[in-house]
């Protein structure tokens, strides 16, 4: 019976369709034609710029805290799964937050953990870095023998790389620290003299 009705379907030709009664009763209707707008003249119009300066804004301290304790995650979290070099980078830039926070002693101690991870990991870039900045708070705090010594490693450690840069950013902070230990040195003379001739 189903091969009969489908031979007699395949040769009529009708569509399977249910609803074979239905088809072509669909009307078209013609497209909607697209609305037209008068054409205006437009002119362009001219703006005046006006001058704008820059403006930089300052850190304010609870911005530093803020980064102070984002960084002290991300590096906590980089000691914790061992990721050494990336988390010496975290205490450098931590132990630059803390200089700005004029936090000198936290400072150094962070300057001092990055400078320990960075010769574990023999990035020689970046201790060296770390001692130039480590000297700059040594000689904030006023230990200026122990920044000489951190100056002269990391000369030391430039030469050995043959890197000018930091052989120059290194002797610029020794002649600095030289007029900074000749500055220290000249008030207590001068104190003394006063002191003598008042006597």
């Amino acid at each position: 019976m189903k091969v009969l009705l489908l031979a007699l379907l395949c040769t009529i030709s009708f569509s399977a369709s249910a609803q074979w009664w239905r088809l072509g009763k669909n009307k078209r209707y013609p497209l909607i034609a697209q609305a037209q707008t008068p054409a205006y003249r437009l002119t362009p119009s001219k703006f005046s710029l006006p001058k704008v300066s820059r403006c930089t804004i300052g850190q304010t301290s609870y911005s530093l805290v803020l980064s102070e304790h984002t960084v002290m995650k991300t590096a906590q979290h980089q000691m914790r799964f061992r990721e050494y070099e990336n988390a010496s980078y975290s205490f450098n830039e931590l132990a630059k937050i803390y200089v700005q926070l004029n936090q000198l002693s936290e400072a150094k101690w962070f300057f001092l953990q990055s400078n320990n991870l960075s010769r574990q990991q023999n990035n020689d870039r970046l201790t060296i870095a770390n001692l130039i900045e480590l000297s700059n708070v040594k000689q904030a705090i006023g230990d200026f023998s122990l920044a000489q010594q951190d100056l002269e490693e990391a000369r030391d450690m430039a030469k050995n790389h043959n890197w000018q840069d930091d052989i120059q950013a290194v002797k610029k902070r020794i002649d600095n620290l030289q007029l900074t230990k000749l500055a220290a040195l000249k008030p207590e003379a001068g104190f003394g003299k006063a002191g003598q001739a008042t006597l």
